[in-house]
């Protein structure tokens, strides 16, 4: 038994604790002045619009189409992000939330950072086939996460329950990952192969995305946001890391997801709240103060909560 507990506790570290080395080496490196807001909005870019679809084109078109989707995993992770949703904005009506802070807390309670954090989770856990198989639940997750938080943050405000149908179009079709998905699903189904001159520069870029991403994301880390931190940014931060995603993971197990298809389902869904969630709210006129607390404490609780989960997983035979 203690054998296994050390194994399943080594297995969980050897997920995690590269990622937190990196984001902590982020935030060291944003305190010795090697690094400025304006090396993590560039370097944010580089991985949004480059390296990270390059990543992901290079992932998802090199397998087989059936490895990479599983089409009950995918429509799970479709049904268990919208239930999320509506159980979340339900308890927070309930709590009598003001509005100016409603779709805040919603928003930071469901919406993870998969682009980042979750994909180099399944990368470290799964190697290439976790990316692509991430890589396809981040595109349809990633498509909710935008409807829904429009949705919220508009609603919560008092505002016009329309939505924003034709930007928000635009914003899908534009938008890098999205575009890097459905070409390397194509290339996947087609069973096209890049020439070896083309492949080659990619992986450079490749290698280069979840370092960049992750030393951003230490970066970016507000430590006077956290000693602000209010109960609500708390509350938040719980939802997204235990009590979501472990009622999601019981019940994907129950009706039959498993193995890669399973851990990288979890891994997706217990990522800390989406960065972009504090811009978001910024540009809408909610409370950003709130919404950045959010970003900052459940990104530093993710690696607890991920690494215990990780190794009770390991323990359960479920990954």
């Amino acid at each position: 038994m203690l054998e296994l507990l050390l194994d399943s506790a080594w297995f969980s570290a050897d997920i995690v604790l590269p990622i937190f080395f990196l984001v902590a080496l982020g935030y060291m490196m944003r305190r010795m002045k090697l690094i400025d807001d304006h090396f993590i909005e560039k370097g944010s870019n580089i991985v949004f619009k480059i390296a990270l679809p390059i990543l992901i084109f290079l992932n998802v078109s090199s397998l087989q189409l059936g490895e990479v989707v599983q089409g009950k995993q995918l429509v799970y992770a479709i049904l268990c992000t919208i239930a999320g949703f509506i159980a979340i904005w339900w308890i927070a009506k309930i709590q009598g939330i003001p509005p100016n802070q409603l779709g805040v807390f919603v928003q930071g309670s469901f919406r993870g950072n998969l682009g980042i954090i979750g994909l180099a989770l399944c990368a470290r856990a799964y190697d290439s086939a976790g990316v692509a198989v991430g890589s396809v639940l981040l595109g349809f997750i990633t498509l909710l996460y935008n409807l829904l938080s429009v949705w919220a943050l508009t609603v919560a405000q008092h505002q016009s329950a329309k939505l924003p149908w034709r930007k928000l179009f635009r914003d899908i079709v534009k938008n890098p990952l999205i575009i890097a998905i459905v070409a390397a699903l194509v290339f996947a189904g087609l069973h096209l192969q890049l020439p070896g001159i083309v492949k080659t520069t990619g992986h450079y870029f490749g290698d280069l995305t979840l370092p960049l991403a992750l030393l951003c994301v230490g970066g970016s880390v507000n430590v006077k946001k956290l000693r602000q931190s209010s109960s609500l940014a708390m509350q938040a931060s719980l939802y997204k890391l235990v009590w979501l995603p472990v009622a999601q993971i019981i019940i994907a197990f129950l009706i039959g997801i498993e193995g890669l298809y399973l851990g990288t389902l979890f891994l997706m869904l217990a990522s800390p709240t989406a960065t972009v969630s504090f811009v978001m709210t910024k540009a809408m006129g909610g409370d950003s103060e709130l919404a950045a607390a959010i970003v900052a404490l459940s990104t530093l609780l993710s690696f607890f909560t991920i690494s215990i989960a990780v190794t009770s997983l390991k323990l359960l035979g479920w990954v």
